[in-house]
């Protein structure tokens, strides 16, 4: 269906999955999110797609992030269900992370905040060289998700993922690369003939080669052995910046296209 938030296109072992809110740059919504994640629970279910492809509709973004509007939280809202492990954003990215095959993000115009950590959570990044991505949470007065962290840690290392949280900067394509958040650049009229190219010799593969290492890559990387006070405290720290003046005024300077004034409270 054309008018879906998710378009499925499959073709022998791969299969594309599009973020189809064009109209929104590909933004997150709860109901793309949910189907998502639904989507690759029954693509797993058997072994006929051995690689997923991710990409935006359209030519300008790949995925804005999560839907800014979207968020309203106050004490009796859905603010501790959006911080909790089991929340639409943090289900979609796991479903990636554990799909058994290998998943590819074809980033095919800008990614920032949930857009970003999306690819992220993808086994490896494709992207056209004119790209930008960020990651904004801070000029938004949002404390990002323990598990959003540790995505980006393991792909970029704490010093790098420190420096893309801290600034919330714009970065460039080369230097995306350059810190291992980007596999290849490719020129824009390439990128479609490139991702596919890959995603057909991967699919080639042994299915049982390609699921095993990828689940003994999950594992080694979900080593780390976080204590339940530690998750509490991450998710209370969460829950706060939702919950403060900040970042009420951090979304309303988004959307009045002004610099953010933060107190602190």
């Amino acid at each position: 269906m054309e008018n879906s938030v998710l378009l499925v296109q499959k073709k022998e072992h791969i299969c594309t999955l599009i973020l189809n809110r064009p109209e929104k740059r590909n933004s997150l919504s709860v109901e793309m999110l949910v189907k998502l994640a639904e989507t690759l629970d029954d693509l797993s279910q058997n072994d006929d797609i051995r690689t997923i492809i991710i990409r935006g509709a359209g030519e300008k973004a790949f995925c804005a992030g999560y839907d800014i509007g979207a968020l309203n939280f106050d004490e009796t809202s859905e603010s501790s269900e959006m911080t909790e492990h089991s929340n639409p954003f943090e289900t979609a990215m796991e479903a990636i992370v554990n799909y058994p095959y290998p998943v590819i993000a074809m980033v095919n115009g800008y990614a920032f905040g949930g857009g970003c950590d999306l690819a992220a959570s993808c086994d490896i990044r494709i992207a056209a060289d004119d790209v930008r991505m960020g990651m904004v949470p801070a000029k938004l007065g949002v404390v990002y998700s323990l598990n959003g962290l540790k995505r980006f840690m393991r792909v970029i290392g704490s010093a790098k993922a420190k420096e893309l949280f801290f600034t919330a900067r714009t970065y460039h394509a080369e230097y995306l690369k350059q810190i291992g958040l980007l596999n290849y650049l490719v020129p824009k009229p390439e990128l479609e003939s490139f991702t596919y190219a890959m995603a057909e010799e991967i699919s080639s593969n042994a299915p049982l080669s390609l699921k095993g290492i990828k689940r003994n890559i999950n594992i080694i990387n979900q080593s780390t052995d976080i204590s339940k006070p530690e998750i509490d405290e991450a998710g209370q720290l969460v829950r706060s910046a939702f919950l403060s003046n900040d970042f009420k005024e951090g979304q309303t300077s988004f959307f009045e296209k002004r610099k953010p004034h933060f107190k602190g409270d």
